[in-house]
């Protein structure tokens, strides 16, 4: 992260907090408080507006690569025109929209042969798939290190590079122990099913088509799951059992195990072309040179993902995420009617979040200016949650150097703000971590996570779901908190921020 430009963020913040809050500050007593009801009204009733057409069944899900992506693109980039931005790819050939591909990849085939210590031959015993998340990867006779459940140890680059990392049914959730193993410099990570799921309900899972920029390499992380069955059956004819090295890791004085047999994997999928856009705007600042602010929000979602014979099977995604956009673009009109700030303001609608993060990945790493002249980035996803008068929280809590001027701001506009970490439950699965990850430092400041309850209801029950829709909700759109979120500059911490 570059700490530097925290630092200069830091003392313009605080010069600059509340700014947009000035005017409403200079009325007193009854007259302001009937202002601002009546801009949190305007305010609300414009969010519900956009909602209502980018969550409408003619935008069709938001899918990118469809024309329902064209006309997200085409409504976005009117408002965003209108409101007076102008485009800020600082790109002359692609003004306002940028370019980003994407390959969506399917299992294609998979192989599996084992070797003994002293044997001659090799063997390909049923039970075992093999995925990729690249076009193609493929590892030949690596030794196969048996870790456990791989928990409550860190293990180092020197113990699994070059290594089939031989780890047992746990219940962490499914890839994480993977991604953090493979991550360390395992060659693939062999996981030995307990039973409760079979390698069937694996490959339905699995089937599923991934996605990725079309620029990663042809290889890929290399996963593979083996039946129980398989793997005492491969240990038959060497030192070691399953039954004995499953009571081994379950002492605490558990170290990985070596095993007699080497493994060769492979596996392809199948690639398709997808040409998507982000959009991005910008506001010009008297001086860009101080650095820019971004603000962000995904457009894209599933397009039609419910089954028949289902009524309705499109996934309109209205809280997820029509109210994030619809709130970015209300930021951006109250921003470009007031005085023109120092540093250059950022607005960037990303695709393929729901795919990876792959539309702000891809921004991080073809940025319109340097990115380390970005010192804050704000995201707004699916903030149509918490009632007004909810307290604030950050995703990204204590991963970058941001917390304390916003706790600053919270405290001089007398904004509750979470101080605990709860919220970073969710932080991989929003486009801020993808920035973070490419060191630009990046938080949520949001309602939405200020009330977990309601947050892990909607993610249990609406969330990618065809009843994420204005029609079909079980309960109202809740704007009350999305008018804290940074669209009522009388209030907001997240747009006072951006003011520095």
């Amino acid at each position: 992260m570059n700490r530097g430009n925290d630092r200069r963020y830091g003392a313009g913040l605080a010069r600059a907090t509340g700014a947009l809050a000035l005017g409403a500050l200079l009325v007193s007593g009854a007259p302001l408080l009937s202002a601002i009801s009546r801009v949190d009204q305007e305010l609300a009733a414009r969010l519900r507006g956009h909602i209502e057409i980018l969550a409408s069944d003619d935008f069709d899900g938001r899918e990118p690569g469809t024309d329902g992506e064209a006309k997200t693109l085409r409504y976005l980039g009117k408002q965003w025109f209108d409101i007076g931005l102008v485009s800020g790819t600082n790109d002359p050939g692609h003004e306002w929209f940028a370019p980003v591909t994407l390959v969506a990849r399917e299992p294609d085939s998979s192989a599996a042969r084992f070797l003994r210590k002293g044997a001659r031959t090799t063997v390909s015993p049923p039970g075992v798939l093999v995925l990729t998340s690249g076009k193609r990867s493929l590892v030949r006779n690596v030794p196969m290190l048996f870790l456990g459940k791989a928990r409550g140890r860190d293990f180092t680059r020197t113990e699994l590079a070059g290594r089939v990392a031989v780890v047992l049914d746990g219940d962490t959730p499914d890839g994480e122990r993977q991604n953090d193993l493979l991550a360390l410099g395992a060659s693939a990570v062999l996981t030995v099913l307990d039973g409760d799921r079979s390698l069937d309900q694996v490959a339905a899972r699995r089937k599923r088509t991934g996605y990725a920029l079309s620029d990663d390499a042809l290889g890929g992380d290399l996963e593979a799951f083996i039946t129980r069955e398989a793997m005492a059956s491969l240990l038959k004819g060497t030192s070691r059992s399953l039954d004995g090295l499953e009571q081994a890791a379950a002492k605490a004085d558990f170290v990985p195990v070596t095993l007699d047999i080497t493994a060769s994997l492979e596996a392809t999928t199948r690639e398709t072309t997808i040409r998507t856009h982000n959009l991005i705007g910008k506001l010009p600042g008297k001086r860009p040179e101080s650095g820019a602010v971004l603000f962000l929000a995904h457009w894209d979602h599933f397009g039609e993902c419910g089954e028949a014979p289902a009524e309705d099977v499109i996934c309109n995604g209205a809280i997820d995420n029509a109210s994030g956009v619809a709130a970015l673009t209300e930021v951006a009109r109250r921003l470009a009617r007031g005085q023109q700030l120092d540093r250059d303001i950022y607005f960037l609608a990303t695709t393929g979040e729901e795919l990876g993060l792959l539309g702000a990945h891809a921004f991080a790493e073809n940025p319109p200016l340097p990115p380390g002249q970005i010192v804050a980035a704000f995201n707004i996803d699916s903030i149509a949650i918490a009632p007004r008068g909810t307290p604030f929280a950050i995703v990204g809590r204590g991963m970058t150097a941001l917390d304390g001027e916003i706790a600053k701001v919270a405290k001089a506009e007398r904004f509750k703000l979470r101080a605990n970490d709860d919220a970073n439950e969710y932080v991989r699965r929003q486009d801020g971590w993808a920035l973070i990850q490419h060191d630009i430092p990046a938080v949520m400041v949001t309602t939405a996570y200020g009330d977990m309850d309601r947050m892990r209801t909607f993610f249990e029950g609406d969330y990618h779901r065809p009843s994420d829709d204005l029609a079909h909700m079980a309960r109202p759109l809740e704007l009350g908190g999305a008018v804290d979120d940074g669209v009522d500059g009388s209030r907001s911490p997240a747009e006072a921020d951006c003011l520095g």
